[in-house]
C-alpha cells in the first residue's frame, strides 16, 4: 500500500477495526465525494456551531475551538480558491474536511467530532443547504410573477380566445390568462416557504441513532444555525431516530419543485403553440428560440420546449426519492446516500429553468390582432346570447338549446353569431331585440365578467394591483 493510502485509511474514522483496505471498486462505488462536495460551506458553518457548542458546554476546551476556528478559515480559503484536494479514499465531504482540518490542527481536530456521527451530520448538512436553495428559489418564484403580472397589465384589454378542450370557447383578456399563472406561481411560493419550515429543524446532536451522553446544548446550535421557527424559537428535530434517517423534507422540496416544473410545463406547451403558425399569437425572442439545420424558415422555440423535458425529469426525481426511502428501516442506511444527486439536479434544474423564464417573458411579443380573429372563428360568445336570453326570462337549458340551433345556422351560413340578421336571431326567440348585438361583440362578452376573479380588464387591473402589492 503506497504511502499516501495509508495516510488516508488513518484517517478514516472506522479503519481501526478492519484488517485489509477497501478495495477501489468499492471506494468509487460508495464514495459521494464527486457530488455532496458541495455541501461543504454547511458542513464547516454546522461543524463551527457544534465546536463552539462543545466549548460553551466544556466538552473541549478554548484552545481546541480557537484551533478549529483558524483551521476551518484555512480550508474555506483553499476549497474557494481551488486548492483544496478531495480524496476518494475519504468517501465523502465530511471526511475529507475533519481529515484536513486533523492535518492543520492536529487533536483539536480530533475532538471536533464529539457528541455527533456522520447520520447527524449529514442530515444537518443537507438541511441547511437546501434552506439556501429555497430562498433563492423563492425570489426567484417573486421574479417571475413580477415579469408575468407587467406583461398581463400590458395586455388587459387584448382579446384571446379561452379554450376548453382546446376548442374554442369564451373570450378572455389575454392579461386574464397570464395571470392564471402568477396564481399558481404564488401557491408553489406558498409551497415551498412550508416546507423551509420543516426543512430548518436541526437533526446535530442526534449523533448516530440514540443521542449522546455529553451534556449536549442543542438549542444553542440551532440558534447559531438560524434554525429556528416562525416566532424566532430553535427548532430541533425531537426524536434522534427520526433525526437521522428522516428525508420527508428533501420528499417534500422534490414534490413542490415538481409541481413547479409542472406549471412551467403547462405555460411552456401553450407557448409552443401560441408561436405556431397555426395560432400566430406570440413571438418569443430570438435568443430564446434555434433554427434548423435543414429548413431556413425554422424558428423553434427550444427554450419552452426542453422546460416541458426538463419536467419529467425533475418528476422523475421525485419518484427515485419515493422509491427509495419505501422499504428503510430505522434509523440510518446507506440508501440515503443515493438522495442527494436526485435532489442537486432537481435543484439546479428548477433554478436554472425559472431564472430563464424570468427573462423569456420579458421577450414575448403579443400579436393581438390573430388573438382576436381566432376568437371571432369559434362562436365564442354563444353563451353570452344564452345569458341574454335567461336575463329575458328563460329558463337556461331552453336558451342553452336555442342558441345552439343559431350556431348551427352560423355555421351552416358560414358567418358569426353577430353577423345573423335581427330577423334570422328573432326566429330562435322572440324576445331577441336590436340590443342583442352589444352582447354578440367579443368586446362586450369581455366587459360583462365583472364579478370577482372575472375576466373583464377592470377585474383584471384589480388583480395586477393586488398582485402587486403582495409582490412588493
Amino acid at each position: 500500500m503506497s504511502s499516501s493510502n495509508q495516510l488516508d485509511k488513518k484517517s478514516q474514522a472506522w479503519s481501526a477495526l478492519f484488517s485489509e483496505p477497501m478495495s477501489e471498486l468499492v471506494q468509487r462505488y460508495t464514495a459521494s465525494v464527486g457530488f455532496d462536495r458541495r455541501l461543504w460551506k454547511a458542513d464547516i458553518a454546522g461543524s463551527l456551531a457544534h465546536a463552539e457548542m462543545l466549548a460553551a458546554q466544556g466538552v473541549i476546551g478554548a484552545g481546541d475551538l480557537a484551533d478549529i476556528r483558524r483551521g476551518m478559515a484555512q480550508i474555506t480559503a483553499e476549497i474557494e480558491s481551488g486548492r483544496f484536494e478531495w480524496k476518494l479514499a475519504l468517501e465523502d465531504v465530511h471526511l475529507n474536511i475533519e481529515a484536513r482540518l486533523t492535518q492543520l490542527v492536529g487533536d483539536a481536530g480530533k475532538r471536533l467530532h464529539t457528541g455527533r456521527s456522520r447520520n447527524d451530520q449529514v442530515a444537518t448538512d443537507v438541511r441547511l443547504w437546501l434552506r439556501d436553495e429555497i430562498d433563492g428559489l423563492s425570489t426567484l418564484l417573486i421574479e417571475l410573477q413580477r415579469a408575468l403580472v407587467g406583461l398581463a397589465d400590458a395586455n388587459a384589454e387584448v382579446i384571446l380566445p379561452g379554450f376548453t378542450h382546446l376548442q374554442v370557447a369564451q373570450p378572455v383578456s389575454f392579461g386574464h390568462h397570464l395571470l392564471a399563472y402568477v396564481e399558481m406561481f404564488a401557491r408553489d411560493a406558498e409551497r415551498f416557504a412550508d416546507v423551509r419550515r420543516r426543512t430548518n429543524r436541526l437533526p446535530l446532536g442526534s449523533a448516530a441513532l440514540a443521542g449522546t451522553s455529553y451534556p449536549l446544548d442543542r438549542e444553542r446550535v440551532a440558534r447559531t444555525l438560524g434554525m429556528v421557527d416562525d416566532a424566532g424559537r430553535p427548532s430541533v428535530c425531537q426524536n434522534s431516530l427520526d433525526a437521522v434517517s428522516d428525508r420527508d423534507f428533501a420528499i417534500e422540496f422534490s414534490a413542490a419543485a415538481s409541481l413547479t416544473m409542472i406549471h412551467v410545463s403547462r405555460f411552456s406547451e401553450e407557448l409552443v403553440l401560441w408561436m405556431s403558425q397555426n395560432f400566430g399569437f406570440i413571438d418569443l425572442a430570438d435568443r430564446f428560440c434555434t433554427g434548423s439545420s435543414i429548413m431556413p424558415q425554422k424558428k423553434n422555440p427550444d427554450v419552452p420546449e426542453l422546460a416541458r423535458g426538463k419536467t419529467g425529469r425533475v418528476v422523475g426525481h421525485l419518484m427515485g426519492l419515493l422509491t427509495l426511502m419505501k422499504g428503510q428501516p430505522l434509523a440510518y442506511n446507506k440508501d440515503n446516500q443515493e438522495d442527494k444527486e436526485p435532489l442537486f439536479d432537481t435543484a439546479d434544474t428548477l433554478r436554472d429553468t425559472l431564472r430563464i423564464f424570468c427573462e423569456l417573458v420579458g421577450g414575448i411579443t403579443v400579436k393581438p390582432e390573430a388573438m382576436e380573429r381566432a376568437a371571432r372563428r369559434g362562436y365564442a360568445t354563444a353563451t353570452d346570447l344564452a345569458d341574454y336570453l335567461v336575463k329575458k326570462g328563460l329558463p337556461f337549458r331552453d336558451a342553452h338549446e336555442a342558441v345552439a340551433h343559431a350556431v348551427k345556422v352560423a355555421i351552416t351560413q358560414g358567418v358569426d353569431l353577430a353577423e345573423l340578421p335581427l330577423a334570422t336571431l328573432q326566429g330562435f326567440h322572440p324576445a331577441i331585440a336590436e340590443d342583442v348585438f352589444e352582447v354578440l361583440t367579443l368586446r362586450g362578452s369581455l366587459d360583462a365578467r365583472q364579478a370577482l376573479g372575472g375576466t373583464a380588464p377592470a377585474q383584471v387591473r384589480a388583480q395586477v394591483a393586488r398582485h402587486r402589492a403582495r409582490l412588493g
